[in-house]
């Protein structure tokens, strides 16, 4: 029988597939650079192939060694499932659980939240990554997460969801603003005004400029911040005018030098859910955990 790659063999040929740099791979897959160097090379004699091209620039994959890269991958998954279905044969919520969120989500959600799992579920261990949506959906194929929270778009790809609330928006307008005379704001006032909003990436900017176009509000293009933080502080001292999730104002609002205003009408909402992939086997653990987040938002 010929001699088989391990585990490990893979998890270094597909961590270099995907960073192109030995370094950055090493670092990913928390060995030394020598190691992971050392490893693709019996890689390679063993398997009877060059994998990659390498110069002192750059770290290129051959035509071969794309192809297994990608079924190192696919087998790397296949061993992931083997341990999810034992660890969930008894018990859906036990084990490792690598939950992707996002960030205008994970802190005004999960803070409430994880006490109560781990709590009900002590055998499940959470493994919180927050990102932006694109690198979030990017982990869940590629087997790095199990189960996201975030904004349902209809663009997520092939993933399966599960809606669990609709979030209003609020406006938020510096305290000395003609706006915070208003006990709630008619959306149609936002036409006059200049919105800050964040930086491309965030799926909060695309909920909000929909707003932005239907009321013909203009975005201060100059200025586009990073975090929520960041665009409170911004509009509290002056400069235009932000809508926020309606459970981030009290987290992100202190002092007296910022206005929150409700929508007078029927307020802009963004849906919350979770999404995972149509394959997995953990389905009815991510089911109840959506269960728990639901009753933890409802109850305030």
């Amino acid at each position: 029988m010929h001699e088989r790659p391990t585990i490990r063999q893979l998890e270094y040929l597909v961590a270099l597939a995907e960073t192109l740099n030995f370094r950055r791979a090493a670092e990913n897959c928390f060995v030394s650079q020598p190691a992971l160097s050392a490893q693709i090379q019996k890689l390679e004699q063993m398997l009877g192939v060059k994998l990659f091209e390498r110069d002192p620039r750059r770290v290129l994959p051959t035509e071969i060694g794309t192809a297994l890269a990608a079924d190192a991958r696919r087998v790397l998954e296949a061993c992931d499932g083997l341990l999810e279905r034992a660890q969930t044969s008894e018990d859906p919520l036990r084990g490792d659980l690598r939950l992707g969120a996002i960030p205008t989500v994970a802190p005004y959600v999960l803070p409430r939240v994880l006490p109560a799992v781990r709590q009900r579920y002590p055998d499940l261990r959470i493994l919180l990554r927050e990102d932006r949506t694109d690198s979030l959906l990017r982990a869940l194929e590629h087997g790095d997460l199990d189960v996201l929270l975030l904004a349902l778009e209809p663009d997520l790809g092939d993933v399966e969801t599960l809606p669990l609330f609709d979030e209003a928006f609020v406006v938020a307008v510096p305290a000395s603003h003609r706006l915070a005379g208003l006990d709630a704001v008619p959306e149609s006032e936002l036409a006059s005004e200049q919105v800050l909003l964040l930086e491309d990436g965030h799926c909060l900017r695309e909920s909000a400029l929909e707003v932005c176009r239907r009321q013909g509000a203009t975005e201060l293009a100059d200025f586009r911040a990073t975090s929520l933080s960041t665009l409170v502080q911004m509009v509290a001292g002056g400069i235009g005018v932000t809508l926020l999730p309606a459970m981030a104002a009290p987290v992100e609002v202190r002092g007296d030098d910022l206005a929150v205003r409700p929508f007078a009408e029927t307020p802009p909402v963004r849906r919350i859910g979770l999404a995972w992939r149509p394959s997995s086997l953990r389905k009815e653990g991510f089911r109840i955990l959506g269960e728990l987040i639901e009753e933890f938002v409802n109850a305030g």
